[in-house]
């Protein structure tokens, strides 16, 4: 009688990477003992039913998912959209490849981690005349559904006598091991000051880990998936079951469409570890990185900033496998760049602004570790009490006064406002899963502080569209920018949207580019300041193009007062009147921050 399969089972959720897995690193490392304690791997990932609405896997019209829609608790917006679900479906299928070729693979589930673990270990439990499972490893994170789910495979270990490990990842700049603090209650609430302790950042991160040349093998039967779902056989047809129930307008009742000449996306990436690398690689060989501090507070294109984030929040790529390429790039010991501005130079001002990002999600990560669930707490890290207007779905969405919150709400969403700059960025944001850092800045700002709705609303949203969400940088950004985080500025901090319209988009191509309705403005005087707030535009401007009696021309949600300097010019030096009289521009970003870091 043949012994039995000693079976790891390895359950994945946002560490899709060969290299500078700790996991996978140590399990190559075992395989190569003669007296091996796994003969086979079984890989996992699991799609989860609360996280990312799964019912279009669902076999036939008549066999419904046991779930409930996974939708977001204050707006009832799909927690996962489109652009993610997309993204997310990509990185697991390149991961796959990436396994196989390591002489292993990828099982893929759908469900709770908890009954999709459940499955599997009663299944291979069935099967215990020739398997056994030895261990389930998994990576930990900080999110509190996360946590929830490491409590539950670990209880079904005890269940089904296998043995649980959770490992902590090594995907972050600095490793856990190096902290400067033993217990997470000693993280300062102020990101300098742990920043200082961790300087000098080029020298913090750890060596990142080489990818395993081969993997023990699957198992010789590996449990079904349970009804009523089925796992399609091919990535396009996964794609297709993530979308299928989402439907197009995603909840809006005006959604935004493309324009006829539309701009291509700021981030038209694919998903997984080999795009995530050769965009390091085409960073560093264009110059992008290199320019990085001069150019990350752009607009348009796909070069302004490293747009590395979607990949680093579904662990394709480790910050330490991006410091590593940095490394290289500035000692000029790989051919990686050589002949760009700054090869083998050192450190520079692009390079250096880019560990201070990596920082930053780091920061936002413990921070999620030391405050647990206040991270989705209206009052925030702060237990700041703020008058808020809330989306009330019992009271139809009115507020104080009779203010119907839940329209302004959707005009906020569907990018008609009237306020040029926000406008532009929740268009591009629905239609392509992204938009830039200081969008995302004036975005929060203008939802939170110049409409004083309950910011839980944005960060939902952005949770839906975005191909980059990652729930500390977004819950723990969004909370900054509103003054309820780790902002030390707190309610002070107030961007002026006009303001930094002219400060980065001086011209309003960007405006133009997403608000077309707009197109045949200039690019100065009042003409340009009708781009940023439509209202500002007189009657026949309006009669021309279009735009009389159009809501968000003539009923803008906020009519901000700002005027341009005495020049007449539109270089974004004007001095603005009211509330946000340019606070949070470039202007306000010293000592604590140089950005309010809304992930990028």
């Amino acid at each position: 009688m043949s012994a039995k399969e000693r079976v790891l089972v390895y359950v994945l959720r946002r560490d899709l990477r060969l290299a500078d897995n700790p996991v996978l690193h140590e399990v190559s490392k075992l395989a190569q003992q003669s007296q091996r304690p796994f003969t086979h791997l079984l890989p996992v990932y699991i799609f989860p039913a609360n996280q990312i609405e799964v019912s279009g896997f669902a076999m036939s019209p008549d066999k419904r998912s046991p779930y409930p829609q996974a939708r977001s608790q204050i707006g009832g917006f799909w927690r996962c959209g489109t652009h993610r679900s997309k993204f997310v479906a990509e990185s697991v299928w390149d991961f796959k490849s990436d396994l196989e070729k390591a002489q292993s693979g990828l099982v893929i589930r759908v469900g709770t981690v908890k009954d999709a673990v459940h499955s599997l270990l009663q299944g291979l439990a069935e099967a215990k005349d020739k398997i056994e499972t030895a261990a389930v490893w998994m990576t930990a994170e900080e999110g509190v559904e996360e946590k929830r789910e490491e409590r539950d495979v670990k209880h079904l270990c005890g269940q089904f006598q296998s043995d649980f490990k959770l490992w902590t990842d090594e995907k972050y700049f600095v490793d856990d091991r190096d902290l400067p603090f033993k217990d997470i209650n000693e993280l300062s609430d102020v990101f300098t000051t742990y920043r200082k302790t961790v300087e000098p950042l080029r020298d913090a991160p750890r060596r990142a880990l080489p990818a395993p040349e081969s993997l023990p093998p699957l198992p010789s039967y590996i449990p079904p998936q349970p009804d009523p779902f089925s796992i399609p056989s091919t990535l396009e047809d996964i794609i297709s079951a993530l979308h299928r129930p989402l439907g197009e307008n995603m909840q809006l009742s005006n959604p935004p469409t493309w324009p006829a000449d539309h701009p291509s996306s700021a981030a038209p990436f694919l998903g997984g570890s080999k795009e995530a690398h050769a965009r390091v690689k085409h960073l560093l060989t264009s110059g992008a990185m290199t320019n990085y501090k001069d150019t990350r507070n752009g607009l348009l294109g796909t070069d302004y900033s490293t747009k590395l984030s979607a990949w680093l929040a579904l662990g394709c790529i480790s910050a330490r496998q991006i410091h590593a390429a940095l490394l290289a790039f500035e000692d000029g010991s790989s051919p990686v760049g050589k002949g760009t501005h700054g090869y083998g130079k050192g450190e520079n001002k692009g390079t250096a602004a880019v560990r201070f990002e990596l920082l930053w999600r780091d920061y936002m990560r413990l921070c999620t570790r030391k405050f647990g669930p206040r991270l989705f707490d209206v009052r925030g890290f702060r237990r700041a009490e703020g008058e808020w207007k809330y989306l009330d779905q019992s009271s139809k969405g009115k507020g104080k006064g009779g203010e119907d919150v839940a329209h302004v709400v959707q005009r906020f969403l569907n990018g008609t406002t009237g306020t040029g700059l926000i406008d532009s960025s929740q268009r591009e944001l629905f239609l392509t899963g992204y938009t830039s850092n200081r969008a995302r800045q004036n975005v929060a700002s203008f939802l939170a502080k110049h409409l004083g709705i309950d910011w839980r609303i944005g960060a939902e949203w952005y949770e839906c569209c975005l191909a980059d969400y990652d729930v500390s940088s977004n819950w723990g950004n969004w909370q900054y920018v509103a003054g309820v985080g780790n902002d030390p500025r707190g309610e002070q901090r107030v961007f002026n949207p006009v303001k930094q319209a002219l400060d980065y988009d001086s011209k309003g191509e960007y405006v133009k580019s997403w608000v077309p309705e707009l197109k045949g403005l200039g690019e100065q005087g009042e003409e340009l300041m009708g781009v940023f707030q439509g209202w500002r535009l007189g009657v026949d401007k309006r009669r021309e193009l279009g735009l009389e009696g159009v809501e968000w021309v003539e009923k803008p949600l906020k009519r901000i007062e700002f005027s341009l300097n005495r020049r007449g010019g539109g270089g974004g030096r004007g001095r603005g009147r009211g509330r946000g009289r340019g606070r949070g521009g470039r202007e306000g970003r010293k000592g604590q921050m140089e950005k309010a870091g809304m992930t990028e």
